[in-house]
């Protein structure tokens, strides 16, 4: 490794530990329910399973909602996923309370993404429900500043970011629990740029510009300097999941995407990876300053 990508590497490693002094004291994640956001009184709200992830703090502390990609929050065992406990330990890290929400198992279904879109019984509809039930949840638990709150995604999750955080839709506009900050990672931009995004707090994309599962070119489309800002950060030579670990590889197996039926790239990529996330708490620190 070599050139920008060791300069990506060690500006990390100098930048978390100037943030150490953030870290605070995690409890052990404790399974809670969560319900959907109800549209109508006469109607039973979903309820699903979440994980709680604490941490210990003097006082009321900013809180981040997880929201899975399609293939789910848990592994095989039922338990949340690597994924979703390395970003918990990332913001528990910084003093922050994460609610990671699973929108899938309490509707029968196990993933999405082999799914084609149209033909799910999830949608994006269901999903954000999910999410302002959510913020709903968190801004009822003594520990939490309900005045610092975030949404944070990712694939069909970062969709839900948008979705749930997009003051086109009238559950929205109405929604009286208002995020400070709204973070996607490779979400699929076309429908939000397509019906117009309105945003109801600063959005923050991490985007590939190698993706071929959900191109970044229409989420660069939906940049906008006036507040709420939406800020867009693609990466050179990332594809889709350029925060994980995996090398990349084809998944035939995925019937969507820019050339249907092709299959789409999936993998990690160490530059990207460190630099979406450093952006990610850098955004975060900044939303949740006090003023």
């Amino acid at each position: 490794m070599h050139g920008p990508a060791v300069r990506v590497l060690l500006g990390w490693a100098l930048w978390a530990a100037a943030h150490a002094a953030h870290a605070a004291t995690p409890v052990a994640p404790v399974p809670v329910q969560v319900d959907s956001l109800q549209t109508t009184g006469a109607e039973d709200a979903t309820r699903l399973r979440a994980w709680w992830y604490p941490v210990v703090a003097a006082r009321p502390a900013p809180a981040v909602v997880l929201l899975h990609g399609c293939g789910g929050m848990l592994n095989a065992r039922g338990e949340p996923s690597a994924k979703t406990r390395e970003y918990a330990d990332l913001l528990n890290g910084q003093g922050w309370q994460v609610l990671a929400l699973d929108s899938l198992t309490a509707r029968g279904e196990k993933e999405l993404c082999t799914q084609r879109i149209g033909t799910r019984k999830i949608t994006q509809t269901e999903r954000r429900r999910d999410a302002l039930g959510a913020l709903q949840w968190l801004s009822a638990q003594p520990q939490v500043d309900a005045s610092r709150l975030a949404l944070l995604g990712w694939s069909n999750g970062g969709s839900t970011v948008l979705a749930a955080n997009n003051r086109t839709h009238p559950l929205v506009e109405g929604f009286a629990v208002r995020p400070r900050l709204a973070v996607a990672f490779y979400p699929g931009c076309e429908t939000d740029l397509k019906r117009g995004y309105r945003p109801a707090s600063d959005t923050l994309l991490l985007v590939g510009l190698a993706d071929d599962w959900t191109p970044a070119a229409p989420c660069q489309q939906l940049e906008r300097a006036d507040p709420p800002w939406v800020k867009v950060q693609a990466y050179e030579g990332a594809y889709h999941g350029f925060d994980g670990k995996s090398p990349v590889r084809l998944r035939t197996d995925v019937p969507n995407g820019v050339r249907p039926g092709a299959g789409v790239h999936v993998g990690g990529n160490p530059a990207a990876r460190q630099a979406a996330q450093q952006a990610l708490v850098q955004a975060l620190e900044k939303a949740f300053a006090v003023p």
